[in-house]
């Protein structure tokens, strides 16, 4: 095959290009692996070392647990839910991304006000931090999940 043609997916008999198959840990590794090193080439250009510490731990964490949770809930142990296959791929993702992004701000306000009020974790910059960094992950990580699964299915579930 000659260097200059692109290969995205695989031919079928008629030639037509069909999708590379969802693969959970490598959507999971992509997730770590893109905003680690967006967030922290950012952070040393700028010189800002706690956004070089928060591109490997909160934000990069946050995108693969989030890419993780959301491509599980999708495939549902490989028979996907109806709905999630009929509806259009724009609303699907809109719909968990909102689920996810409500869990992350919550989660990151939990953080960041109710843990060093009631333990003895004392407030600190990064709890502030979380704030912003967990639900803009997971928005991230489950729109681009989502669209990817949503690219790669095409049947219908028995």
């Amino acid at each position: 095959m000659p260097a200059t043609k692109h290969r995205t997916g695989r031919r079928d008999r008629a030639g037509t290009r069909t999708p590379r198959p969802f693969t959970l840990w490598r959507e999971v590794l992509t997730a770590y692996a893109a905003p680690a090193l967006m967030a922290g080439t950012a952070g040393l250009v700028t010189g800002q070392r706690d956004l070089v510490v928060a591109a490997c731990t909160s934000i990069a964490g946050t995108s693969a647990v989030v890419a993780f949770l959301v491509g599980c809930w999708l495939r549902h142990g490989g028979r996907p839910r109806r709905w999630t296959l009929t509806a259009p791929r724009g609303v699907l993702a809109a719909v968990l991304l909102v689920a996810t992004v409500g869990a992350g701000a919550l989660l990151g306000w939990f953080a960041a006000r109710w843990l060093p009020g009631h333990t003895p974790l004392p407030a600190a910059p990064w709890l502030e931090r979380l704030r912003v960094d967990l639900p803009v992950s997971a928005a991230l990580a489950t729109t681009i999940v989502t669209l990817r699964w949503r690219g790669t299915t095409t049947a219908s579930p028995a």
